[in-house]
């Protein structure tokens, strides 16, 4: 995977990412905002934006023009809202990637935020809210979130909750536009068959009247832990779904490979540790995989699962004595190999499409204003020993960094289990 990185006058930044003879292209604009950006009175506002832009722009000022002129090209259009950052992407066939780069860059620019379609949209937003508290599974992440953070931008709902969302206004919307979609926050990024003096030229043209002004910075995150923290909220579920996780570090720490394999050994893949534990030989779950997730100032690594509720004290045993084996018994060299190789096999697989390449050049660039391709990233994590991978369990799994948040019939809402230790 090539790529190219293009900073124009005006600060905004395009990496292209040419993909020879592909039928398609996608262009993705990517801002340095999302829920981490917010204080407390506006959490939600940078989700509820991403949904407003399709409302309506000066251009094509209703929701029905936009996706009319995209279905009449075949374009898949859609956008996402994260903790550090917001996207918007057009992925079309390559012979309209003038429409695509049209339709992108309005929505980006353009949004009306038409008062009466805000009303409507808080109805969605709210229904969405509630749809995803409804599923458990999905929920138990935003516990884990709120539990290890608290009352800070991290630990809150990137969708904000029914209250902030209702008190949304036009100059709220038009307020945080104007002090987060700048120049200097922006990258395009346009992965496909495409000519790139070209395109550059014509995302030169478009964004021309993007603000200049200086990026707003985010609060930093207090990441602090002293005792194991645990949170279970009572709800008459089949299952109890829970998560188990500890801090991590940031993106661009020299660590990340060597989470990577260790994550893979845990909880990726069907032969993983965790899964032929807990679904192959203790039958006592559907699902459980294990996550890395890094951001600019801190991570989390986390292990989730829906484990029958007579069974769950039996569950948190089981991850935790996995967990802790990697602290006290060296990874064999043929487990070690399997896993790079499934971290290598799993990178190729996932960048195949225009839309994949797009979102991880974007993403690698938002975070660490820098790109590692896909080989780098295999280079670095063939480097990692087992010596690395113990040294790094007994960094992480102490108990004073351990977390559990749960949602399941219990008896009540505040449980102390004295077997959630790592020791």
């Amino acid at each position: 995977m090539k790529f190219n990185k293009t900073i124009l006058p005006n600060g905004l930044r395009v990496v292209t990412v040419p993909m020879v003879d592909n039928p398609s292209v996608t262009i993705l604009v990517m801002v340095e905002a999302g829920s981490k950006y917010e204080d407390k009175r506006i959490n939600g506002l940078s989700h509820f934006l991403e949904h407003m832009v399709f409302k309506g722009t000066v251009k094509r000022p209703k929701a029905n023009i936009i996706s009319r002129e995209l279905d009449s090209i075949g374009a898949h259009c859609n956008a996402f809202t994260a903790q550090e950052f917001t996207g918007y992407y057009v992925k079309a066939d390559t012979r309209h990637i003038g429409v695509a780069l049209d339709v992108v860059s309005d929505i980006y620019l353009n949004g009306l935020f038409d008062p009466s379609e805000i009303e409507k949209e808080k109805g969605v937003i709210i229904e969405e809210i509630r749809m995803y508290r409804d599923m458990p599974h999905q929920h138990v992440h935003d516990l884990f979130l709120e539990l290890v953070y608290g009352d800070q931008a991290v630990g809150r709902n990137i969708a904000g909750t029914e209250e902030t969302v209702r008190s949304f206004t036009q100059a709220d919307l038009l307020a945080y536009r104007r002090a987060h979609y700048v120049a200097e926050a922006t990258a395009v990024i346009v992965a496909g068959s495409f000519k790139e003096d070209e395109i550059i030229d014509k995302i030169n043209k478009v964004f021309g009247t993007i603000p200049v002004s200086p990026k707003q910075h985010k609060a930093p995150v207090i990441d602090t832990q002293d005792r194991p923290f645990i949170r279970t909220i009572v709800r008459q579920t089949d299952q109890t779904h829970l998560v188990i996780g500890v801090r991590a570090f940031q993106v661009d720490d020299k660590r990340v490979p060597t989470m990577r394999v260790l994550s893979t050994i845990l909880g990726k893949g069907m032969s993983s540790r965790l899964f032929s534990k807990m679904r192959d030989e203790l039958g006592i779950c559907y699902y459980i995989k294990t996550d890395y997730s890094p951001f600019t100032d801190h991570g989390i690594l986390t292990i989730s699962a829906g484990v029958p509720h007579n069974r769950f004290e039996e569950a948190v045993k089981g991850i935790i004595i996995e967990c802790s084996r990697l602290k006290s018994d060296m990874v064999s060299d043929t487990e070690l190999r399997k896993a790079k190789d499934y971290i290598a096999g799993t990178i190729l697989l996932e960048l195949e499409t225009s839309d994949a390449r797009a979102e991880f050049a974007g993403h690698e660039e938002i975070l660490k204003k820098s790109i590692l391709s896909p080989d780098d990233i295999i280079a670095k994590t063939n480097a990692v020993t087992v010596s690395d991978l113990m040294d790094l369990a007994n960094e992480l799994f102490v108990n004073q960094g351990l977390n559990l948040a749960a949602i399941g019939p219990f008896k009540n809402d505040q449980i102390v289990m004295p077997y959630v230790r790592f020791d």
